[in-house]
């Protein structure tokens, strides 16, 4: 497997068990509160907060399931790697359009937002290279 691809699927491993993670987490109430963002009393700001489960494990579904199809060497791999990676960089990009609009920079939570918005471009032009190489065969 090429250099990029395990990259890919690293970055695919920590995203999609740490969504899981953070969701569980979440649900089950264990982020210490000096953790938790800033208003997270606020139930307009739990029910914003909540709103993100579904594109959450929406990614992580479709990135499990790019990397079974790539393990199982079915070129349809990259379309749910499109998928995943573009629905990761909108979960970021709102987030931070949020906190931005907010004025509230914690680096507590930019950080791992940041992350979803901008590692997917750092693969999506690659994916669409390979998609583009697919469809002549």
């Amino acid at each position: 497997m090429d250099t990029w691809k395990k990259a890919l699927m690293a970055l695919f491993l920590i995203t999609d068990v740490g969504f899981i993670l953070y969701w569980g987490i979440t649900a089950l109430k264990l982020i210490p509160p000096e953790y938790l963002y800033q208003d997270y009393s606020n139930p307009l700001l739990v029910s914003w907060n909540w709103s993100f489960f579904a594109i959450d494990i929406f990614i992580s579904m479709t990135g499990f399931y790019s990397f079974y199809l790539l393990k199982k060497g079915q070129t349809s791999w990259i379309v749910w790697s499109i998928i995943s990676l573009v629905l990761t960089f909108s979960s970021g990009l709102m987030a931070i359009s949020f906190w931005s609009i907010r004025l509230d920079f914690d680096p507590m939570w930019w950080t791992p937002n940041l992350f979803l918005l901008i590692y997917p471009l750092c693969f999506i032009p690659r994916l669409l290279r390979e998609l583009q190489g697919t469809s002549h065969t």
